[in-house]
C-alpha cells in the first residue's frame, strides 16, 4: 500500500542506521513492527501480579531417590 508522510530525514537516516535497514521502506516497516510488539508487551505487563492468592509453581521437577538405570549392553562401549 502506498502512502505518503512527512518524515523528518536525519530521523529516517538515524533509523536506518540504527536497524540496519537497507531501505527508507524497510526502516518504516521495522519500526512500526517494533511499536507494534512493544504495545503487546505493554499490554500484558498490564496483567503481572493481578492475581493475589495465587500459589508459587515450583520451577524444578523433583527428581525420585532412586538409582540411575543401566545402559543396555548394545549401547556399552568397548573397553
Amino acid at each position: 500500500m502506498k502512502k505518503t508522510l512527512n518524515i523528518d530525514a536525519k530521523l529516517l537516516k538515524d533509523a536506518r542506521i540504527a536497524c540496519g535497514a537497507g531501505t527508507d521502506t524497510d526502516a518504516v516497516r521495522l519500526g512500526l513492527e517494533a511499536l507494534v510488539r512493544n504495545a503487546a508487551y505493554q499490554r500484558s505487563r498490564l496483567y503481572l501480579g493481578t492475581e493475589k492468592d495465587v500459589e508459587d509453581v515450583p520451577r524444578r521437577r523433583e527428581k525420585p531417590a532412586s538409582k540411575p538405570a543401566s545402559k543396555p549392553a548394545s549401547r556399552r562401549r568397548a573397553a
